[in-house]
């Protein structure tokens, strides 16, 4: 296919200008947050596209924003999340809701079961696979683990989303937890 110089610089200038378009409706935005999310996009962060991925973390920050006050962790959570979810192929979004219903994005919270962190991870498992020495409040740690294991369950129940997620909480063959999750899920996270 033959293009002409005007036509072809036209193609190539066409992202930026989108870009352009794109930062100057953003002006608006918290000056912070957008330097959170410059930063952000440019660092490896499983995104594979920097447009797409300042589109996703200015839009699950603004979701995020009710459950973590501060753009700085809210920005460093959503690069995890996306992270370890692209890592083991599982939608952000998916991983998002799980941790809302688990710990409402409390890094901290500990589980009457014992269970710890964002996704709620058992300690057990440390000791499972012999690393006892790993902090499952440290966020990275946690969704690495939560995810992985999220991940078994959706493979272990390939046609059931509400199993996996019951297998996930430990509550198979109820539907309380996979009702709440797939409720936050188009509630807050897949909403347009």
């Amino acid at each position: 296919m033959k293009f002409r110089p005007g036509k072809l610089a036209a193609i190539l200038l066409l992202p930026l200008l989108l870009l352009s378009v794109y930062e100057s409706a953003q002006a608006s935005a918290d000056p912070e947050l957008r330097r959170l999310l410059k930063e952000a996009v440019e660092s490896e962060a499983g995104f594979v596209d920097r447009f797409d991925a300042e589109v996703w973390l200015l839009d699950m920050s603004r979701r995020l924003e009710k459950f973590v006050k501060n753009p700085a962790t809210r920005i460093e959570m959503l690069k995890q999340v996306h992270y370890e979810a692209s890592r083991v192929g599982i939608e952000p979004e998916l991983v998002l809701a799980v941790i809302e219903v688990e710990s409402r994005f409390d890094e901290f919270a500990i589980s009457v079961a014992g269970a710890r962190g964002l996704m709620q991870v058992m300690p057990f498992w440390l000791e499972e696979i012999g690393i006892s020495d790993k902090n499952l409040f440290k966020i990275r740690t946690n969704l690495r683990m939560g995810c992985t294991i999220l991940r078994y369950y959706l493979d272990m129940e390939p046609n059931s989303l509400g199993r996996a997620l019951a297998r996930y909480n430990g509550s198979l063959g109820k539907t309380v937890y996979p009702n709440k999750v797939i409720s936050a899920l188009h509630k807050n996270w897949f909403k347009q």
